[in-house]
């Protein structure tokens, strides 16, 4: 059910850029021109008046027409004036030459349109209000998407290989690719964004994989402060500070997410499924399903799940009074029902039994009433009885258990479908698992952050570690969840822990923190950070493996409404030549020209990955677009399959390589590696920029 404030809201978005206040003026203006003897609406207003109705004819004056007609016509000037403004501003969305001009060299062009988009941005926005003026990813010409690609495999390949490619990728241009195209394009004219329906459906939902590990992602505490080692304080902040985030949502009372140091907005789509969803398991395709809203969470405690209620008589209940509910779980004797502790494992495991099991076993009775409350909570609650951290005599170790812990656990005690999981250590630290297929980690980091600086900053703790405020004794203890699992159930149980367990111990997971400098010292020597890393992952893996691999960097498109991410080919020519020159011991030089080409080149390339101008996603499109119509391409199938060779090259299957970062949300995918052995060749090569 709508709230109020949810409907003044859509009327808030639905006049953006303008305001509400605006219809006076236009109308005081409309007004103040009549009462001049001057008609601006060029006879429109008598046009108007002769067609009122009939009973206002009667119970109005001639003058009361003329005002009513007057203010008829001010509120239609004024909806027009709406849509021209957000034409207009949808048109200076669509304006992204300005990414690629160097600093100090702006254009008049982007100048003029840096203060159009100030003034457009006066007024404050809504979480939502930019969506509707968020220009549609384009479909990019089939011809430069592939010369694009050819240009990102070259350095891979043998003269012989590239030939080839180049062969099947003219061939698939000259016969599938435009009528491939064409259908491509009859979507995109219908479609919010051609891209995110079939990217979140067939890349993420159709997966029949387990989820953890290879989908799911994590995210860490603050490394060297842990604001209270008291577990249930703990929880009761954090729980308050996401429901307070929840709160800000819901109310679109966040300021809408921008690129850094400009007025141009993101696209906030991937907020409004961050709470109170889960991705229902299917024999073919998963589902997520959302609730609009949620007054509980659930909660697993050594083998046990609890609903624990966070709303008493419409009140968010405090944060003391969240932890002494905590509190009170954490004292409870009672055993796990038969079946129960591990139960969690169904959603690590292969999607397919979980489904198969999902439908025969918890369909109806008191496991459906269970599994309602946990699909249905704002989100999942994990109070672990290990202590987590990176702090005692094996500080790097330490680390790297924290990292698994908070990636799989112990592949039972995570409910891994919903839309985020909170731990909550025994210690006092805490950590996030996110479920990727309804949002990319951007959306989950901002949420983190928001957080853990509430959680420390606004929220604190009394003297000796706990909570603040009152507590209302009277409260009804939490829920426990009844189960009835049967021997059929179980089994599948102890099968899906097995799969998760195996991939679990596959995992190798290695976090340090780089203390020797940071992207500070990076942009003094007028080199992108991001540029700088992915150059240094091409040396190190050069260094371990001898040569060059696909590697792939995740780039954002939510400068178009409802975008996600594009792939960044960061192996590039330009790269390889750097890396090949430092190795081979060319000139200092020399080495330093050839950095600043690869980084300038690596920028260039996240530019236009960000702005609808990639190679992976069009073509991922094209190849769905194939299957849709039964036809075959080989150049398609060469290509995916070629993917995975060269994937193969540097690790177990089709892995990515990416880097994680300290203390924040680690990436999904399988393997993590980082470029720390090129961070310490920089300082021994001198470097420097």
């Amino acid at each position: 059910m709508q709230t109020s404030r949810q409907r003044d809201n859509r009327v808030i978005k639905g006049v953006y850029p303008a305001s509400l206040s605006s219809w006076l003026f236009v109308a005081i203006g409309i007004l103040a021109t009549m009462y001049m003897q001057s008609d601006p609406s060029m006879g429109l207003i008598a046009k108007i008046q002769q067609h009122l109705p009939l009973s206002l004819h009667v119970s109005l004056s001639s003058q009361g027409q003329t005002m009513l007609s007057a203010l008829v016509f001010s509120t239609l000037l004024w909806l027009s004036l709406i849509l021209a403004l957000r034409f207009c501003l949808k048109l200076l969305l669509s304006y992204h030459h300005w990414m690629f001009e160097q600093h100090g060299r702006v254009s008049n062009t982007t100048k003029v349109w840096v203060t159009l988009m100030r003034l457009f941005s006066r007024n404050k926005p809504l979480l939502y209000s930019y969506q509707t003026s968020l220009p549609h990813l384009p479909v990019p010409a089939i011809q430069d998407t592939l010369n694009r690609y050819l240009e990102s495999v070259r350095p891979l390949l043998s003269d012989s290989e590239f030939q080839l490619k180049t062969n099947l990728a003219k061939d698939f241009e000259l016969t599938l690719g435009h009528r491939l195209q064409r259908y491509l394009k009859l979507k995109a004219l219908w479609a919010t964004n051609y891209v995110s329906d079939w990217w979140e459906e067939y890349v993420y939902l159709r997966s029949r994989g387990p989820i953890m590990v290879n989908s799911n992602y994590y995210g860490m505490d603050f490394l060297y402060v842990t604001p209270t080692s008291v577990q249930a304080a703990r929880a009761g902040n954090t729980i308050t500070a996401l429901m307070l985030y929840r709160r800000k949502v819901n109310r679109e009372e966040l300021t809408p997410s921008r690129v850094p140091g400009t007025v141009i907005p993101l696209c906030a789509a991937q907020c409004e499924r961050m709470f109170n969803t889960i991705r229902t398991p299917g024999v073919e395709t998963d589902e997520l399903r959302h609730w609009q809203d949620s007054e509980f969470v659930a909660i697993y405690h050594k083998g046990r799940y609890f609903r624990l209620w966070v709303y008493r008589a419409g009140r968010l209940l405090s944060p003391r009074e969240i932890e002494y509910q905590i509190q009170r779980i954490l004292d409870d004797p009672s055993p796990p029902f038969p079946g129960e502790e591990k139960l969690g494992a169904l959603t690590a495991g292969e999607r397919i039994p979980w489904a198969h099991m999902r439908q025969q076993f918890f369909s109806s009775g008191v496991n459906k009433k269970s599994l309602d409350a946990i699909e249905k909570a704002a989100f999942f609650i994990t109070l672990d009885d290990e202590e987590q951290g990176m702090k005692g005599d094996d500080p790097a170790g330490n680390l790297d258990r924290y990292a698994k812990s908070l990636l799989h656990g112990k592949c039972y005690d995570r409910w891994f479908d919903k839309s985020f999981s909170i731990v909550i250590y025994n210690n006092g630290k805490n950590g996030l698992n996110a479920e990727h297929s309804w949002a990319d980690a951007p959306t989950v980091a901002h949420l983190w952050e928001y957080t853990l600086a509430t959680d420390a900053f606004q929220l604190g703790y009394t003297e000796d570690g706990h909570c603040k405020g009152e507590v209302e004794l009277s409260l009804p203890p939490p829920q426990r969840l009844v189960w009835e699992i049967s021997p059929e159930v179980q089994a599948q149980v102890c099968s899906s822990l097995a799969v998760a367990q195996a991939l679990a111990d596959d995992v190798d997971c290695h976090v340090f923190p780089f203390r020797d400098f940071g992207k500070g010292c990076i942009k003094k020597c007028k080199i992108s950070p991001d540029a700088f890393i992915q150059i240094s992952l091409q040396l190190a893996y050069y260094r371990d493996r001898g040569g060059f691999c696909l590697t792939y960097e995740a780039s954002m498109t939510r400068l178009f409404r409802e975008g996600r991410t594009e792939t960044v080919r960061s192996c590039s020519k330009e790269s390889c030549d750097f890396v090949k020159a430092l190795e081979g011991g060319k000139t200092e030089e020399e080495c330093r020209r050839l950095f600043r080409q690869a980084s300038e080149k690596h920028q260039n390339l996240y530019r236009m990955a960000m702005t609808g101008a990639g190679i992976d996603r069009h073509l991922f499109c094209l190849y769905v677009v194939s299957k849709y119509l039964g036809v075959d391409s080989p150049f398609l199938h060469e290509r995916r399959n070629a993917a995975l060779s060269h994937g193969e090259r540097g690790y177990k299957g089709h892995e990515r390589r990416r880097l994680h970062g300290d203390g924040g949300l680690s990436p999904p995918g399988h393997r993590r590696i980082t470029g720390r052995g090129f961070l310490a060749s920089c300082r021994s090569n001198n470097i420097r920029g």
